[in-house]
């Protein structure tokens, strides 16, 4: 007999899901009973927390909506954390939650387990939207609204309650099997594009900071265009690794955290900022002061001129692109914009060079060498990861991925793992530290039982290495920041996962044949890496410059 459960599978797959992420509860066991009867595949983690992980990494692979089941109370707020991610970085994760029964709604604090005065209190704060299913017939009408939310520019993680004995009713509802949720397009308006357009066209020094939402919004080709037609430089965030090509001769890179990026940034006369609210690691953390105009393309309306007076332009990256490339004029290449990118990059490896650092470089270009091009790479909150976002050349866009929205560890191999059963039979790359690695080291057992083909780097220091490097910065000395940790190979084994102990020299050769193996493998390298020098800490005060 269909029940609740099965108008919330069938709606799903109206909608156009293919697979759904999760973990069982007892509120929840008529979503996961339904899904029997259901064409959905599901993916099950062993923690609630990585599951939402998981279900983000599927989601920033696909560029649509993934579904989360989750259960009541300690398993909905177990994933917190993973939905928090999610609305940092824009990811269209739907969350469908059970609720305690309905008997037990309203503040009536009968007892029932799991009971929580409001429990969509707890995400309203993070989600972008909150949706509330009280009868059968509202389940349908209730995920669509949430599915559109979720994949509406800024795209972000909605919450969907459904009370317990909802889900297990009998329903005499006709089966789903069409729903309607059409994201609405985030047009930029006319006026604003030719108020940006002639700025663009007059300046003399323009440069492009690409953010996040190029990527999302698959705009990679309009701000390719643009760039060549107004000559201008551009550099990319840590969330738009792949937006601009890495080696093309106007690029500046990702090197954010460099007083020579930000210097010339701030020199720009007019610096058009596309898809980013300018926060702080895009700006060397709120140390960058424009003395030009700044044009600010942004979805997210609440980080329009956030940080910093601008031409605010509330839209879509690549409507907006689209749209000014149409409208500026094409200029005629003198060298210039692309000497001073060449300029840039030359000054900067002069300053790395200066900090013998060629370990943790010739380990950042083992791993891309080892990488084929195209297949995803999923950055733990590690040092090697903060090397990523500065270094790496992620070379086909939307293939580089981290927990730099929200910063929390443990992202790496759960995103890593939604990812490879978004694309079955290609390989999935996951980069964490020790500590990292031991927030999701139950996942193994998740990737054994699926057969993923996530390849995990595990980098063994000890420790959380960054803090070290941040406590033995500030105060001298490190505390709380050394781990006693498993042999990581015969953790791995252990689960019937093939492990292999790498060196730094061995890393490129170990690693290449760990991805090129099917399922799930683990490199294991003990390596204490440094990070390069913090160029922010002695900058000037922003606020005493700042003007636009």
């Amino acid at each position: 007999m269909r029940n609740g459960g099965d108008l919330v599978v069938e709606s799903l797959t109206a909608l156009g899901a293919e697979c759904v992420f999760g973990l069982p509860g007892q509120h929840a066991l008529g979503l996961f009973d339904a899904l029997r009867r259901s064409a959905l595949r599901y993916v099950g983690l062993r923690v609630e927390n990585n599951a939402g992980f998981a279900a983000d990494g599927y989601a920033r692979t696909t560029g649509t909506a993934a579904p989360l089941f989750l259960s009541t109370g300690p398993g909905a707020l177990t994933a917190l954390a993973a939905l928090q991610e999610a609305a940092a970085a824009s990811v269209p994760v739907v969350a469908v939650s059970s609720q305690i029964p309905s008997a037990g709604l309203g503040g009536r604090r009968r007892g029932f387990l799991h009971e929580l005065v409001d429990q969509q209190a707890s995400f309203r704060d993070i989600a972008k939207s909150v949706h509330i299913a009280r009868t059968a017939s509202q389940i349908p009408s209730a995920l669509a609204g949430a599915w559109e939310s979720a994949l509406t520019a800024p795209h972000g993680p909605v919450w969907v309650e459904i009370p317990q004995d909802v889900l297990l009713a009998a329903t005499s509802v006709p089966p789903v099997t069409t729903l309607r949720a059409e994201p609405r397009p985030l047009a930029p308006r006319p006026e604003l594009v030719t108020a940006a357009a002639a700025l663009l066209a007059e300046a003399r020094r323009p440069v492009i900071l690409a953010g996040g939402g190029v990527v999302r919004s698959g705009a990679t080709g309009e701000l390719l265009r643009l760039a060549e037609q107004l000559r201008a430089p551009v550099a990319c965030t840590y969330g738009a690794k792949g937006a601009f090509p890495w080696e093309h001769p106007l690029s500046l890179q990702s090197w954010l955290e460099d007083r020579h990026t930000t210097e010339l940034l701030e020199d720009a006369d007019v610096l058009l900022v596309a898809g980013s609210g300018l926060g702080e690691l895009s700006s060397n953390y709120h140390t960058m002061a424009p003395r030009g105009r700044i044009i600010q393309i942004e979805a997210d309306l609440g980080k329009l001129e956030s940080n910093h007076p601008a031409l605010g332009i509330h839209a879509d990256a690549r409507l907006a692109l689209a749209d000014l490339a149409e409208a500026v004029p094409a200029r005629t290449p003198d060298g210039a914009a692309e000497a001073t990118a060449a300029d840039l990059l030359k000054r900067i490896r002069v300053r790395l060079d200066a900090q013998n650092l060629d370990l943790e470089q010739n380990i950042l270009a083992a791993v891309r060498r080892a990488l084929p091009d195209g297949a995803p790479v999923f950055f733990d909150m590690t040092i090697l990861g903060y090397w990523a976002w500065s270094a790496f050349d992620a070379r086909v866009p939307n293939t580089m991925h981290s927990a730099q929205g929200a910063g929390g560890l443990g992202y790496g191999y759960p995103a890593a793992l939604g990812a490879a059963a978004a694309r079955p039979g290609g390989p999935v790359l996951a980069v964490s530290g020790d500590g990292g690695a031991m927030y999701s080291i139950a996942e193994l057992a998740t990737a054994r039982q699926l057969g993923l083909d996530v390849t995990w780097l595990i980098v063994d220091d000890g420790g959380y290495g960054i803090l070290r490097e941040y406590m033995n910065g500030a105060f001298g000395e490190a505390t709380a920041t050394e781990l006693a940790r498993p042999d990581f190979v015969a953790l791995a084994e252990a689960f019937g996962v093939p492990a292999t102990l790498t060196s730094a020299d061995d890393l490129a050769r170990d690693l290449a044949a760990a991805l090129a193996a099917p399922g799930p493998n683990v490199v294991v390298l003990p390596a204490v890496l440094r990070m390069f020098a913090p160029t922010h800490l002695d900058a000037p005060d922003p606020g005493a410059t700042q003007h636009s």
